[in-house]
């Protein structure tokens, strides 16, 4: 595979507030045999990625380091020993891209794009071609990066709560994670309760099949209007995005034997709740670490089956990233922030 370095400087006011400036940087280097080389032309961006340049998670602190967990692009050059692959398929890598299928180990989980190895802020990418997946037909590249981590970790959701027609699903907030998950479970037949803190939010999330719908502002509660919408039963899954601020009320707003996904902690990290609505309701409360590329494929092949589409809110150019982040920090998104890579 061709060598290349071309490194370009961002300055730290650029990016959210309390972040470091970092250095986007393309360092391809030499693929292995069992590797593909990606053109990247479109990114994605997820909570995950305000962690990174916060300096919260990651390697965000290297000079040469590349962030961006989610990118899509097409393959320019391939291995020696990669199979089932060809130059110009449309794919999307992983987030873990050693994690091919099965239970999480330690060492599946020490590679990360965009947050332990070089993300999709570039031009190209080299990744095992065991974390590759294809892009349906029709969709845009830029939908195709919102794939890898929201619409994996809303498939392995439905999976965790076992939705099926009838059950009781309670999305918070309306970010990417969420919005597939309204999609997954109405395909597969379920009531969908949602919140937001705007009417208009709300009203967007009715038009993609949301039942019920909370403004949690205005409605603090929000548990309480589960449990009355249900006759007092409460949710099946919820599927918990926020963190600390929210989790009591999702205690109280599940069914006994319901499913607690707890997927972010946009609120605060540190949790204390109580174990006796755990015991009493024999509670599953089961950690996400998005998946693998068994699981991603399992959801892109849902959504090419079912017809749903990806919600892109707003797409910036790469010279934008900075103004990228800043819109995802600020959370008025509904749905996916994304970057288009590839200026033609």
């Amino acid at each position: 595979m061709p060598e290349c370095n071309a490194i370009f400087s961002i300055p730290p006011r650029a990016f959210p507030s309390g972040t470091a400036g970092f250095f986007f940087s393309l360092v391809c280097g030499k693929g292995e045999a069992d590797e593909v080389l990606i053109r990247l032309l479109a990114a994605s961006l997820n909570y995950l990625d305000l962690m990174v340049v916060s300096g919260r998670f990651g390697n965000a602190g290297m000079p040469s380091f590349i962030p961006g967990t989610d990118g899509a692009g097409e393959i320019v050059e391939i291995g020696s020993r990669v199979k089932g692959w060809s130059v110009g398929d449309r794919v999307v890598p992983g987030l873990m891209v050693d994690w091919v299928s099965g239970p999480i180990t330690r060492a599946a989980s020490e590679r990360l794009r965009g947050v332990t190895m070089p993300g999709s802020l570039a031009d190209y990418a080299v990744v095992p071609a065991t974390s590759l997946v294809r892009i349906p037909e029709r969709m845009q590249f830029v939908q195709g990066a919102s794939l890898p981590i929201a619409a994996t970790t809303a498939s392995n959701a439905m999976l965790a709560g076992n939705v099926r027609p009838g059950s009781i699903v309670v999305l918070l907030g309306t970010g990417g994670v969420s919005l597939f998950a309204l999609q997954f479970a109405k395909a597969a037949g379920a009531r969908v309760i949602i919140t937001s803190s705007s009417d208009e939010k709300l009203e967007r999330a009715r038009k993609l099949g949301a039942d019920v719908t909370i403004n949690y502002r205005s409605t603090p509660e929000w548990d309480e209007v589960v449990l009355s919408e249900t006759s007092g039963a409460g949710a099946d899954l919820i599927v918990e995005t926020i963190g600390a601020a929210t989790f009591p009320r999702s205690l109280n707003a599940a069914a006994v034997a319901g499913t607690i996904f707890v997927v972010g902690f946009a609120s605060e990290i540190d949790l204390m709740i109580p174990v006796l609505p755990i015991n009493l309701k024999t509670l599953r409360i089961v950690g996400n670490n998005t998946g693998s590329t068994a699981n991603l494929a399992d959801a892109v092949r849902a959504i090419a089956e079912t017809g749903i589409k990806p919600v892109i809110d707003r797409t910036f150019d790469f010279d934008d990233a900075p103004a990228a982040y800043r819109f995802l920090e600020g959370a008025s998104h509904f749905g996916k922030v994304a970057i288009e890579l590839d200026a033609q």
